[in-house]
């Protein structure tokens, strides 16, 4: 019972975390990391939300299959994968604490840097997006989720509504593949981790499915302002989870 009662908040936060990736691109790992890291711990924590990001990025693939930029999808993922190897090796080395405090703080700093990425209205081209993915590709092993800052690149580099969507999850779902993969060479992800995340994995998809008909009808001050508030509050509640004598 003690196990079963989390793992079903953590489910029903996962359906409803579904719908919102799949509306917005991103949010779903966001929305999950804090009772993730609440019942479980950091260290725990990361690994599953890499498998359920896996779900996750292959229901919008599903979803979007048609309207998805192969070509930006590959140059991303030939520099994102090898940067998520060298980043989810970096996190090993890390305490519990010091996790907590990079994943709530990462959270908050992409709110003013999403921001200011907006306003230089810079127009990307292909091959700036291998640049891209080598950044946020170590991010990605290090933090739990990136997609937030994943947005204004896909955005700016002239993807819309489905199209981003779609190559924003096939691009990512190359990487977390990357870091599941590595998460459990270090031996990280162990068969508890496996089984916590296709659990979770399947009301994120379950969620996800019924996202599309949302897209084209979400005005785009809605869309940021969305975004905006998930990544404040799950920010705000990780630095809460890592506040010594709390």
């Amino acid at each position: 019972m003690n196990e079963f009662l989390p793992m079903l908040l953590v489910c029903a936060v996962g359906l409803g975390a579904g719908v919102l990736g799949g509306v917005i691109g991103f949010g779903t790992t966001i929305l999950l990391m804090p009772p993730l890291v609440h019942f479980y711990g950091p260290m725990q924590a990361v690994p599953v939300i890499a498998l359920v990001a896996i779900v996750a990025n292959l229901a919008r693939v599903g979803l979007w299959w048609r309207s998805i930029d192969w070509r930006v999808c590959g140059v991303y993922s030939a520099t994102a994968v090898p940067a998520v190897v060298l980043g989810a090796n970096t996190l090993v080395q890390f305490n519990p604490r010091l996790i907590e405090l990079i994943l709530g703080s990462f959270l908050l700093l992409m709110i003013p840097a999403r921001r200011w990425l907006r306003r230089q209205q810079f127009k990307l081209r292909l091959w700036h997006m291998a640049l891209v993915g080598a950044v946020i590709g170590y991010l990605t092993g290090i933090v739990a989720s990136t997609g937030a800052i994943n947005t204004p690149f896909f955005l700016s580099y002239g993807l819309l509504k489905g199209a981003y969507i779609g190559t924003e999850a096939a691009s990512s779902l190359t990487v977390f593949l990357a870091k599941g993969a590595t998460f459990h060479q270090l031996g990280v992800i162990d068969a508890r981790a496996i089984a916590q995340g296709l659990v979770i994995g399947v009301f994120v998809f379950a969620g996800s499915t019924l996202s599309k008909r949302l897209v084209l009808h979400l005005p785009e001050h809605r869309f940021l302002q969305l975004m905006e508030a998930v990544m404040g509050v799950s920010g705000l509640s990780i630095l809460w989870m890592a506040w010594p004598d709390r």
